[in-house]
């Protein structure tokens, strides 16, 4: 095996793997684009009177923001579950008349006319119910039912729908998505460039000078390694970890804790393999997980760091946990909080 920057090679093709998961997600909303309105949700068009509702509900926009003037209330208003919800609004758009479902803050639960209002909302096709008020505000307004039907819009605007708390939580999730997804792709060319950036040499920094660290960890691995299994290996001064899982560099003399857990794989009731998995605590906060291991490796790398480092406690049990608890200080801000709530004023 070629140990010459060998952890540098190693933080490379991990973070290298770690390329698939974005690129395959920000594939994935790509093609949602083009089956669900993702384009409009993220960025509703802004509509004009040369605008044809219908005509943007068949090019598959369906939110839209705009500003209508001389809305008038119909009367008629929208109920969920013994909820107002909307307030239906009827307005001349251009050369259409089309219906307006409006929030009760923006209406004021129903003001008789708006001079103007801007909402933000989602085109839907006039449903069964919206057909049927269509019928009595022809009744209402003493006009004729076909000719009523002819001049407005077969589409309405509905701002619940479109500015409602389904909208902007829809609008989160597929924003938060796409950033998380550019930020992990753009971090992890990042470390492939620039490995000694990366959040395992980063991590070093509790310790000392991290790139010196690394190159001092590189130079005893390369030169003479003193104990290496598969993605293990133990160097005068450091505990390297190159596994697919994550990479892992910790001094052993900051080491205060190893112990071993094994877990049982099977499908359903056979049990076919038991690996297990390395746990290292180290000071200022440091914990490091080698999962999937033999147990003939993980036991050969404990007894070296026990014998290489004579404080470390080794084994789990609830003495060794609180010592390390103590040492760790993990709950010392509730101490500070009682600390700070039993002062008097």
């Amino acid at each position: 095996m070629d140990l010459r920057h060998y952890i540098i090679k190693s933080i490379r093709s991990y973070y290298k793997r770690k390329l698939a998961a974005p690129i395959i997600f920000l594939a994935a909303l790509v093609l949602l684009s083009f089956i669900f309105p993702i384009r409009s949700i993220l960025a509703p068009k802004n509509i004009t009177d040369s605008d044809s509702i219908e005509t943007l509900y068949s090019k598959r926009v369906r939110y839209v923001s705009g500003t209508f003037t001389n809305a008038y209330f119909t009367g008629y208003r929208k109920r969920f579950m013994n909820r107002t919800n909307g307030y239906y609004y009827y307005v001349m758009h251009g050369d259409e008349c089309i219906i307006l479902l409006l929030k009760p803050d923006t209406c004021q639960s129903g003001e008789p006319k708006l001079d103007q209002v801007t909402i933000n909302a989602k085109i839907i096709r006039n449903s069964h119910s919206e057909k049927e008020l269509l019928k009595n505000l022809a009744k209402d307004l003493s006009w004729n039912t076909r000719g009523l039907t002819n001049s407005v819009s077969m589409c309405m605007l509905s701002e619940p729908d479109g500015d409602g708390t389904s909208a902007r939580l829809l609008r989160f999730i597929y924003l938060f998505f796409i950033i998380y997804s550019f930020v992990s792709l753009f971090l992890s060319l990042l470390f492939i460039a620039f490995p000694k950036l990366s959040p395992p040499v980063l991590r070093l920094s509790s310790y000392g000078n991290p790139v010196k660290m690394l190159d001092e960890a590189e130079e005893e691995l390369e030169t003479l390694p003193q104990l290496a299994t598969e993605d293990m290996f133990i160097t005068q001064h450091y505990f390297i970890e190159t596994s697919k899982y994550g990479i892992a560099i910790v001094p052993i003399s900051e080491i205060i804790w190893i112990y071993k857990y094994s877990t049982l794989h099977k499908i359903l009731w056979h049990h076919f393999a038991i690996s297990y998995t390395l746990y290292i605590t180290a000071k200022k906060k440091i914990y490091i997980k080698c999962p999937k291991n033999t147990k003939t490796n993980i036991d050969g790398i404990m007894d070296y760091l026990a014998e290489a480092n004579h404080d470390i406690l080794v084994g789990f049990s609830e003495e060794n946990r609180r010592k390390v608890e103590k040492v760790q200080n993990d709950f010392g801000w509730i101490e500070k909080l009682k600390n700070i709530l039993s002062k008097k004023v």
